[in-house]
């Protein structure tokens, strides 16, 4: 507001007082026109018809028609249809109380003070000036704010019914103007919607409209658009420096109405992403509803996810446990909103066999989701006793009752980092994996089916706990710099979401012993994803952001895997979803090793923990570790 004239900067409100006066002033000259046109502008006839009188009492009676009404309290630079309703009221009214006045007068005098055909030409002047007056200054404001202020420059992807309730919410937005619609369907291309031209947003014409006509941001209103089509459509603004945000779905409408607050930034989840994956097994709801599902890990990023999945599903009761209080209580409550049926939390720890064995043996258990774990590379480096009792030890107390309580499905989840490891973390999940493959085929032999293990592996999961992608933003918002570890290193990401579809149907068609993996499709280069997201933020890397690389961290590696060298993959049903061929091991031979590790664990000695990884699992090469002297040469 800077730019406004001084006197208008200073009357953004009119005081009410002072709008009063105003309309009081054109009832009067409205009263007085009519007295002209009335006598045909005879002075003569205007003095014997005593115009004095009549004027006054025809202000005086809208004075108190506009006390009575209100009709002042409207912002005058926001006059819409129900101001112009209310001054309609206010001066029947009026009429009304000057026609009571005219009344006494003929009962005392005999005669009108205000002749009738003056009323009601003072009645049609009054509202065209009141309301007109009201709309001029409205449109002063307009002119002022449209062609002084800086306006954005908006092209609209998508002109659809959500692109027209977009054009409709920026419409009232003064800093923001709508220059076009771009459509990628040929149908539309060249019409004109609400009075704007539909552009071709394809190949490089989008390019083509950001220089032609000035462009300084680009709204996407389309929801069914393909995640390869929507980083194109990123990837040009970025290039011409154009801001690009997005529309929220139209059930995350608050109050099922769009606002221009909710129109938001592209974030860079949006952009990794891949394609929602449609599971194609009808399986999945005869599994789930009516059962008793229980979930470790539940208050972690991927075990809270699963846990809202899951009560989608219908399930009969759903069991929650973790370590941590307040999250946990957090999913409880947000669960118990959607899923009506019976939530049990419990506050505990996988690694406490007892504690465990009691919750087990309170409900009947039909599948468990196991997502429990520690999973920070860095940290388990330097605490490898507790990633050995936790991933390891706490993963077979859970296999172990699991087989006492006839638990039907053990669904584990493990990471690709568990592949050839370089950490122990890594080490931990791979050793756990093959306890419950070795367990599943023990007890098979034995004939006993009651409980089939099966374990999914994936790559990084977007917004995790640990996720590289909170801490960029967060090193963003406060000016940089952002810390890349190398400029090679690369990951696979998936959303939250796509992770546990996976889970759960690994769930659904697991039979036991199976390793499903996911078909992460491209690795990022974590320095592409640095650079990507300060550009999204509207700043430049190396100029108002630096990116700093300060070396590969304790057990890290430049690229993960998601199969053994001498692994391979079978298909399953659905394309992205395979089942890897892992190579069987003995479970006598595994359970010993992992025996051991109790008393590893208790003697706190570090290296010789470690070291009986690396026996157990000969693909675990420490990677700029301080256990890499244990690797032999």
């Amino acid at each position: 507001m800077k730019n406004l004239p001084a006197f208008l900067r200073k009357l953004k409100i009119l005081p009410r007082w002072v709008i009063i006066l105003i309309d009081s002033g054109v009832i009067f000259t409205s009263a007085l026109t009519g007295y002209f046109l009335r006598f045909n502008f005879s002075i003569e006839d205007l003095i014997h018809s005593r115009v004095e009188q009549g004027v006054t009492v025809y202000a005086i009676c809208g004075l108190l028609s506009i006390l009575i009404t209100g009709s002042y309290r409207g912002i005058i630079r926001y006059t819409g249809l129900q101001d112009g309703v209310r001054i309609f009221f206010m001066l029947l009214i009026n009429i009304v109380l000057v026609s009571l006045v005219n009344f006494l007068s003929r009962f005392l005098v005999g005669i009108f003070i205000v002749p009738f055909s003056v009323v009601f030409i003072g009645f049609l002047s009054s509202f065209l000036f009141l309301y007109n007056y009201r709309l001029l200054v409205k449109y002063i404001f307009t002119y002022y704010r449209s062609s002084i202020l800086a306006k954005s420059k908006v092209l609209i992807f998508g002109a659809g019914q959500t692109g027209i309730i977009t054009k409709h919410v920026i419409d009232s937005t003064p800093r923001m103007q709508i220059v076009g619609f771009v459509e990628d369907n040929p149908y539309k291309i060249g019409k004109v919607v609400d009075g704007i031209k539909i552009y071709d947003g394809r190949g490089d014409y989008l390019s083509h409209l950001f220089d032609e006509l000035n462009i300084d941001e680009v709204v996407i209103t389309v929801r069914d658009i393909s995640l390869e089509r929507k980083n194109e459509i990123v990837d040009s603004c970025i290039k011409n420096q154009v801001k690009v945000r997005i529309v929220p779905p139209v059930e995350k409408w608050v109050g099922g109405e769009l606002s221009i607050s909710q129109i938001r930034e592209v974030n860079i989840e949006e952009l990794l992403g891949r394609e929602a994956i449609r599971l194609n097994n009808p399986v999945i709801v005869n599994d789930i509803k009516g059962k008793s599902i229980c979930i470790t890990g539940a208050a972690g990023s991927i075990g809270s996810e699963i846990a809202r999945q899951v009560a989608a599903y219908s399930p009969g009761k759903i069991i929650l446990i973790d370590q941590a209080e307040s999250p946990l209580y957090e999913i409880e409550r947000e669960i118990k909103v959607v899923f009506k049926g019976n939530v049990i939390s419990y506050i505990a720890d996988i690694t406490n066999k007892y504690r465990i064995k009691t919750i087990l043996s309170e409900n009947t258990i039909d599948i468990i989701y196991h997502a429990a774990a520690y999973k920070h590379v860095p940290m388990m480096e330097g605490n490898p006793s507790e990633a050995i009792t936790c991933n390891i030890l706490g993963t077979k107390n859970l296999a172990d009752l699991a087989i006492d309580f006839k638990v039907k499905k053990f669904v584990m989840i493990s990471t690709d980092k568990a592949v050839n490891p370089t950490n122990v973390m890594g080490c931990s999940k791979r050793i756990a994996e093959i306890y419950v493959q070795a367990l599943n085929e023990f007890i098979n032999k034995q004939g006993n089916f009651s409980t089939a293990f099966v374990t999914t592996r994936f790559g990084n999961v977007l917004g995790s706990n640990g996720s590289v992608i909170p801490l960029f933003n967060k090193q963003i918002r406060e000016g940089g710099p952002v810390t890349v570890t190398h400029p090679e290193v690369t990951r696979f990401f998936m959303t939250i979401p796509e992770a546990c579809q996976l889970v759960l149907e690994a769930g659904t068609m697991g039979k036991g012993g199976e390793v499903f993996i996911f078909d992460m499709g491209k690795p990022t280069k974590i320095s592409d994803l640095a650079k990507k997201m300060i550009l999204l933020s509207g700043m430049q890397p190396g100029k108002d952001i630096e990116i700093v690389y300060i070396g590969l961290r304790e057990g890290e590696k430049l690229y993960e895997e998601l199969l053994n060298k001498s692994e391979d993959t079978i298909p399953t049903h659905h394309e992205k979803i395979l089942i890897g061929k892992v190579e069987p091991q003995q479970y006598e031979e595994i359970n010993r090793y992992v025996e051991l590790f109790y008393d590893l664990v208790n003697d706190r000695n570090e290296l010789k923990m470690v070291a009986l990884m690396k026996e157990l699992i000969p693909t675990f090469k420490s990677n700029y570790s301080r256990y890499e002297i244990l690797d032999v040469k």
